[in-house]
């Protein structure tokens, strides 16, 4: 996407995926490194009601938000987050309450043919499609809201933009025209279609299913846009104009640790050097075996030099407690290698008895962060959850999802299915 982006000579690219924001720093990232300008987004599912209600076959609409400053980044991962934990019904909905609540910093438009106000033209109510143009505004803010016009050449799209040019022109909202790319070169369009089949469980030969061949979904370049849009050459200054409104800085490599409260008069390195000392005493007595105590000064002095010591005192903080509470806990991964996890309560192994290097767990010269992966009964695991949200806060505590990807031998198998072939004829395929 980045790689066309540069092609065509756009300054800028929008990153809108639905519902989600997954791929957002890596396309920040490799946007900044390519000198184009990432402009971040989603195209959230707004719920036809309120976000709690669950109603039987209801599909929601889809609403284009854009980060334009660092206060509308934050408060996209807000509403994301929120889509899921407060509305997620098949789908992480969002609702007109939570964005209102968080719209400071946010762009928004019309988005594309699933949208409330495009959706409402279709259905042949035009005055209602203007009154809610002006609920989107008041929502915003005056120049936070744009209509929007695509060139994909459906008939309903034809409408939806004849309509919108009108509700522009009476309401005097800016229009702005978007390509809705859902893969880069026209030619890709058979490979997404296998890809949606994929995805829903279809094969290509079934025909009530999800496809989007019959329109040119790719990324297109400023010339195209311009002919598709040539008697309303001003949707393409506008979209410029927009660009320009969205600037993010995003600062990455920084840590922000919950506050850990520490006894008055002492510092997070000052504290932990206490409790490792303590827990040398307790583990070894007067005198510990040779080369622990030069060891555990060689770890704290990278601790403090990394400014990790809150981060130790957090993890042997809730370690502690769930033995306390009789909760099976254990640690796994190179964290067994610190002597000083070992001393506070973190881990149960000696790592000088078994050789276990500190540098696997915390390398001085490489700027990764610890790692402490740590192991609950799966039955009280909620409650060293609640542990913690109640100690450092509901808004520090978050748990993470891991992302499977398409591998070689199951893509073939993947693939093959999706084009009707038997699964005994992809399986040994995949596995020559």
């Amino acid at each position: 996407m980045i790689k066309r982006a540069k092609e065509i000579k756009s300054p800028a690219l929008a990153l809108t995926d639905h519902g989600v924001m997954y791929g957002a720093i890596e396309f920040y990232q490799k946007a900044i490194k390519a000198g184009i300008k990432p402009i971040i987004g989603i195209e959230a599912y707004m719920a036809q009601g309120s976000r709690t209600e669950k109603r039987a076959n209801e599909r929601p609409f889809h609403q284009l938000l854009l980060a334009k400053d660092i206060e509308g980044y934050k408060n996209l991962m807000k509403l994301a987050s929120l889509a899921f934990i407060e509305g997620f019904y098949y789908k992480p909905r969002i609702d007109k309450e939570l964005l209102a609540k968080y719209s400071e910093g946010l762009i928004g438009c019309t988005g594309c043919i699933q949208g409330e106000v495009p959706q409402t033209i279709l259905d042949g109510k035009e005055q209602k499609a203007l009154d809610l143009a002006k609920e989107y505004e008041q929502i915003f803010g005056k120049g936070n809201f744009y209509l929007e016009v695509q060139p994909n050449g459906l008939e309903e799209q034809n409408k939806i933009n004849s309509a919108l040019f009108e509700i522009g022109k009476e309401l005097s909202i800016p229009i702005i025209a978007t390509c809705d790319s859902h893969y880069v070169y026209p030619q890709e369009s058979e490979i997404q279609d296998i890809l949606v089949c994929v995805q829903t469980g279809k094969t290509v030969n079934e025909e009530n299913r999800l496809k989007m061949t019959d329109i040119d979904l790719s990324m297109r370049d400023e010339k195209q846009m311009r002919e598709a849009f040539a008697d309303h050459p001003e949707v393409i200054h506008e979209t410029e104009k927009l660009a320009l409104k969205c600037n993010i800085e995003i600062e990455l490599g920084k840590f922000y640790f919950p506050v850990f409260e520490l006894p008055k008069g002492k510092t997070a390195d000052e504290y932990l050097r206490e409790l490792t000392e303590n827990g040398f005493k307790e583990k070894f007595g007067d005198k510990a075996p040779k080369g622990h105590k030069e060891r555990m000064e060689y770890e704290l002095d990278i601790i403090k030099t990394k400014a990790y010591a809150a981060y130790f005192l957090i993890v042997a903080d809730f370690a502690n407690w769930s033995r306390a509470q009789g909760i099976i806990t254990t640690v796994r991964g190179s964290a067994a290698g610190s002597i000083v996890s070992y001393a506070i309560g973190i881990t149960t192994v000696d790592p000088m008895v078994y050789h276990l290097p500190f540098e696997r767990f915390l390398n001085p010269y490489r700027p990764s962060a610890p790692d402490i992966d740590m192991d609950f009964a799966d039955n009280r695991r909620s409650e060293v959850l609640d542990y913690v949200r109640e100690k450092y806060g509901k808004d520090k505590v978050a748990q993470i999802c891991t992302f499977g990807t398409m591998m070689a031998r199951g893509s073939v198998r993947d693939v093959g299915r999706a084009l009707g072939y038997p699964y005994p004829f992809c399986d040994r395929l995949a596995k020559m």
